[in-house]
């Protein structure tokens, strides 16, 4: 059995806010623009050869080049030389603070945004905007120490839940609407479970989060308080996967988790593969047979929404052993789940035949609930109540 990695040292972080988003906004003109010239091409492409009217067609796309050229150019130094005042006047007021967290929700939400659509570029520049997997709590990174962990949960226990959210989410997802269920919460009060949210970005491969996601957890569980007896975890699409992708990984690999793990509980998770995946392969072959795969490659096909590649790499969909309850949440847009648009377009983004598999084997059990979207069954009543009724068993 192989040993486990030892992570590798980090340096330290790249500062500066708006240093980032000038580098961000400047790489995404230059993708726009290839995909623009892409396209362009193509059909200029289609007119050159069109008897009558190739030369005249000529002209015009010299035209049309160096037109948008030239706005492409004012956009993106434009946009840097504005960001670059504004680094200027960080720097000169001093209000970064790189040994701290960003805080407050709505900072977080959007750090978290940026990190969906680029934090595989910010996870390979080390910017400081890059989230780093963790524990978080108070829109803070809890240290994986005994006394840092006895500080944020005064009142912690030997039964440990671990939410995972979904793609450019974060932990505050689970935080319930009016008349709706804070799921984390409401299972700490009435199942003596400490409630522990991860945070993680969101745009690197399934693979490579699954691989941290174990590491953590074992190191996790080696410096929690109080001898762990039980671990659930409850992964909330994206972080279903990442459930699943740390647990087969865990299998070749000398970890510990794993023999603690009563159940993992995937809420509309894209077994199968999500329709924003498939929407992204087929688009991906379209522009392939256009011509247009290089550009396309950087924006409609990032590691995050690699779905089905991922679960071909892992092996994802095989046998678990009896030993960990596996339970998938699946919802439906219509009131009646088995009624034949709900199956078809399941929670709005997940279908009900990828949220709900049936192909995998061992202690497996699927709902389906209807009346519910995507994002409601994160604080949905009728999900918590399925909850509680497994782990009661």
């Amino acid at each position: 059995m192989a040993h486990k990695k030892t992570a590798a040292p980090i340096t330290p972080p790249i500062t500066g806010y708006s240093a980032t988003a000038k580098e961000a906004l400047q790489e995404s003109t230059a993708q726009v623009q290839e995909i623009h010239d892409a396209i362009a091409a193509t059909t200029f492409g289609i007119f050159n050869h069109m008897p009558g009217i190739g030369n005249s067609t000529q002209l015009i796309q010299q035209a049309h080049n160096a037109m948008t050229d030239s706005m492409y150019a004012a956009f993106h130094q434009a946009g840097g030389d504005l960001l670059e005042i504004t680094g200027n006047m960080e720097k000169q007021s001093n209000t970064i603070d790189p040994a701290q967290q960003l805080p407050g929700q709505l900072v977080s939400n959007l750090r978290s945004a940026l990190n969906g659509a680029f934090g595989e570029h910010l996870a390979k520049a080390n910017h400081l905007l890059a989230i780093p997997m963790g524990i978080y709590r108070d829109d803070r990174l809890i240290p994986l120490t005994p006394q840092a962990l006895s500080m944020a949960w005064p009142q912690n226990t030997n039964r440990l839940g671990i939410f995972i959210h979904g793609l450019v989410c974060n932990e505050h997802c689970w935080e319930a609407a009016p008349n709706a269920v804070d799921i984390p919460r409401r299972l700490e009060a009435e199942a003596g479970y400490t409630a522990l949210t991860l945070r993680y970005n969101t745009a690197l491969p399934i693979v490579e989060n699954g691989a941290r996601l174990a590491l953590l957890l074992d190191e996790l569980l080696s410096v929690w308080p109080y001898p762990v007896q039980e671990l659930i975890i409850i992964g909330h699409s994206m972080g279903g996967l990442l459930a699943r992708s740390a647990f087969e990984q865990s299998k070749t690999t000398e970890f510990n988790w794993p023999a603690l793990t009563r159940m993992i509980i995937c809420l509309g998770s894209p077994n199968l593969g999500s329709s924003i995946e498939q929407l992204g392969q087929l688009s991906s072959t379209a522009l392939r047979l256009a011509g247009m795969s290089k550009p396309h490659a950087n924006i409609a096909t990032p590691g995050n929404l690699d779905l089905l590649d991922e679960h071909k790499d892992t092996d994802l969909p095989r046998p678990r052993p009896p030993d960990i309850a596996w339970r998938f949440i699946g919802g439906s847009l219509t009131d009646d789940p088995d009624n034949p648009l709900g199956e078809l377009f399941g929670d709005g983004l997940i279908s009900l035949a990828s949220a709900t598999p049936h192909e995998l084997s061992g202690n497996i059990e699927s709902v389906r609930l209807g009346a519910v979207n995507h994002m409601g069954l994160l604080s949905e009543p009728r999900v918590y109540a399925q909850i509680i009724a497994w782990l009661k068993r």
